[in-house]
């Protein structure tokens, strides 16, 4: 461990249920969610704060804060053109930072 702020690629946890909910989805599908993912873990910064911040995503990918009134709090990355998204929140120890999925979704 390090006394220095951490930066990606973050450590990431995902709920039982959102596991569970990921190891449903048929085989191409999981494939969009572990890019989402991907793309999550090596942000600079999770919460894809300031203007146009999530620009560098790939095409049908967006994030957006669960409530507005709450930008450090859960935010949601939409993938396959919205058809799916990961709900998480970002916990940002210094000695170990990571995201945790809460939720996984695709319709």
């Amino acid at each position: 461990m390090t006394s220095e702020f951490m930066g990606p690629p973050w450590q990431a946890d995902w709920t039982k249920e959102a596991e569970n909910n990921r190891n449903a989805l048929p085989k191409e599908t999981r494939a969009l969610v572990d890019a989402a993912r991907a793309e999550l873990v090596t942000a600079e910064d999770p919460y894809f704060r300031g203007i146009d911040a999530d620009r560098d995503l790939p095409a049908g990918m967006s994030v957006e804060p669960v409530q507005s009134t709450r930008p450090s709090g859960e935010h949601v990355l939409y993938f396959d053109h919205g058809r799916g998204w990961l709900r998480y929140h970002f916990v940002p120890r210094t000695t170990d930072p990571q995201i945790v999925i809460d939720e996984c979704y695709w319709q």
